[in-house]
């Protein structure tokens, strides 16, 4: 197959400790949201493809789950998606933020971030530091005390500090990850944005919305299977998205709270799922919701992959 000389391809894999920003950080990159983002740990659980193309070089993003110490099976699958997510790429970003509570004494940089360092160090591979939540900091200056002690860990490729809240610092990081473009063709459409199948963002519309709504330890033994999914045409001869999903979650306690009190909370998780379904596809959408008890499944090997969540 022949293919264009002057095309170029990247592909670099995010990492970082959960909550340090890393989806948010590749949906800003894209300029659209293609990996669900939540103030809980763990809301990402599989890798996630997002994919960029600017003229002649394409980026191909690989979000990761955040590196934890795992408590059940799911979890180890998580931490196994990390690993194989560092394999066969140009160059890893490991995300940190700079958090105003961070005061740099000894033994106070996380574990899980020495752990990534380690890791980053024995696969010889070339990996930019960024530092997340920059708009965070009441004295920029103490961006030079955080690179400093990331330094003294790993010869970083470059260090760029940035928010993906407000966008401050995005373009210097594609200066830098341009120089990771090898000459190859493109793999993917000029127009795609992720590898995940319209099923699968819908899913986790959805369970971004359980997260969002729900407290304590709840949301984290959620997951959603979409039933029905497919498009028709109203009585209006309009296009409408007809959503059918089942809510998966470990105790019978646990089902209660996410109906709520005469199906409420229920009702109140599809209407917000509703609107960003609609606003993605751009069409009306109805989405109809059950919950259902499996319990322990996150440490159930044929519930992970039923749930799609093996990678």
């Amino acid at each position: 197959m022949v293919y264009d000389m002057t095309q170029k391809s990247a592909f670099i894999t995010i990492i970082g400790r959960p909550n340090v920003g890393k989806s948010s950080l590749m949906n800003r990159i894209l300029g659209q949201k293609v990996a669900i983002v939540s103030n809980k740990p763990q809301t990402t659980r599989t890798r996630i493809m997002g994919i960029l193309t600017k003229e002649e070089t394409q980026y191909v993003f690989i979000d990761t789950p955040g590196f934890h110490k795992p408590h059940n099976l799911l979890g180890t699958n998580m931490i196994k998606a990390v690993d194989s997510g560092m394999s066969d790429v140009d160059a890893v970003v490991l995300v940190v933020d700079a958090r105003p509570d961070f005061k740099l004494l000894k033994d106070d940089m996380p574990p899980a971030e020495l752990a990534l360092i380690e890791s980053v160090k024995n696969k010889k591979l070339r990996c930019i530091l960024v530092i997340n939540k920059i708009d965070l900091l009441p004295k920029k200056d103490e961006l030079f005390d955080i690179i400093n002690a990331y330094n003294a860990l790993y010869g970083f490729e470059a260090v760029v500090p940035l928010s993906a809240k407000t966008g401050d610092g995005i373009d210097i990081l594609l200066s830098e990850l341009e120089k990771y473009a090898k000459p190859s063709p493109h793999y993917f459409g000029e127009d795609d944005v992720t590898d995940q199948p319209e099923k699968v963002m819908v899913a986790e519309m959805i369970r971004e919305k359980l997260l969002c709504t729900l407290d304590k330890e709840v949301p984290h033994g959620v997951a959603v299977d979409l039933e029905r999914f497919y498009e028709r045409d109203n009585k209006d001869g309009e296009p409408i998205l007809e959503v059918d999903a089942v809510i998966y979650c470990e105790k019978e306690s646990h089902k209660g709270i996410i109906i709520g009190k005469g199906g409420a909370m229920l009702k109140r998780i599809g209407t917000y799922a509703r609107s960003d379904i609609e606003k993605f596809f751009g069409i009306k959408a109805s989405v109809k919701l059950w919950v259902k008890v499996k319990e322990d499944w996150r440490n159930r090997q044929g519930l992970i992959h039923t749930f799609g969540l093996d990678n």
